[in-house]
């Protein structure tokens, strides 16, 4: 989305996030629709008044005007958070003495817990489950099987680049959000699968330094591997949300039902904080239950 000129400010902070916090694109694109929205709001309601002048109360009659087009509380706290964090940089900047978010309450939303596919489910679908033929079938029985056993994120995983795995030692360098780093562990015999893999790779892919490829020796497409991982998991789970992102959740949650530390997970995952790594203890607690309920003379 292109951001209006009139608009330095904005501009000069997405330029920040772009150039400098190294977002991704939907992540920039998403801080793009906030702001300019909000914008257009104040030009439209107050006639294009300067920053300093832009008051906590004129926010929440911005954030009143979303609620009466129904977005839900996640999408607004959303456009809370981006606000925030644009009229933090304007404090950085000397632009601004103070943010006039600090009166501005996020409304409270109600967590849902993450959905994932249950390990019997998953093992059926990447030991009985039949692929389909050649090289599109054999990417996409890897590409599932590497986001079971890495919890890479979607852009993680179609962004890797073959330079990014260590075979012999079995990790693989992970580009996470933000640019940082991670390295993450597999299996002895998944990396040589993987060996294989690349070893197989069709003609038309050299020159693509990308782990995953076509086979006309392309990068792989966001869009493409929604539909494929969505058709397979469909296959052997009623969950109603099929996504790569499932996947992520499915690493996490079992990791977990198995024991694993809470800080381990969340640097696998990629987490910034604790507190995003925390919706996955619920689980824990529901494998607490089933113990209790087997093993307790009362329960």
């Amino acid at each position: 989305m292109s951001t209006p000129i009139r608009y330095t400010a904005v501009n000069a902070f997405l330029a920040h996030l772009q150039f400098e916090k190294r977002y991704s694109l939907h992540t920039i694109t998403a801080y793009t629709n906030d702001l300019v929205q909000f914008f257009d709001f104040i030009e439209t309601q107050y006639e294009a008044i300067p920053l300093p002048q832009i008051t906590g109360s004129m926010v929440r009659t911005w954030l009143a005007s979303m609620k009466e087009e129904e977005l839900t509380g996640k999408t607004l706290n959303r456009k809370i958070s981006s606000l925030k964090s644009f009229f933090k940089y304007q404090i950085r900047q000397s632009v601004l003495v103070k943010s006039p978010m600090e009166t501005v309450i996020s409304p409270k939303i109600n967590k849902r817990l993450p959905a994932f596919v249950a390990e019997q489910e998953m093992s059926q679908l990447l030991s009985h489950l039949e692929f389909a033929e050649g090289w599109k079938g054999l990417t996409e029985k890897m590409v599932i099987q590497l986001f079971y056993a890495t919890g890479m994120r979607l852009s993680e995983l179609i962004g890797c680049k073959e330079t990014q795995l260590d075979l012999s030692k079995s990790v693989i360098k992970v580009l996470g959000k933000g640019n940082k780093e991670r390295i993450i562990p597999i299996s002895q015999s998944l990396a040589n699968t993987l060996a294989d893999y690349i070893q197989q790779k069709p003609a038309s892919a050299i020159g693509n330094a990308h782990l995953f490829v076509t086979e006309k020796g392309k990068a792989l497409q966001p869009r493409s591997v929604y539909s494929f991982v969505k058709f397979y998991l469909s296959q052997v789970t009623t969950l109603q949300k099929k996504s790569p992102h499932v996947l992520r959740h499915s690493f996490a949650t079992h990791l977990m039902n198995n024991g694993a530390d809470l800080n381990a997970v969340k640097e696998l995952l990629g987490h910034a904080s604790l507190a995003a790594t925390q919706v996955y203890t619920h689980n824990t607690i529901e494998k607490l239950k089933e113990v209790f309920a087997k093993a307790h003379p009362k329960a």
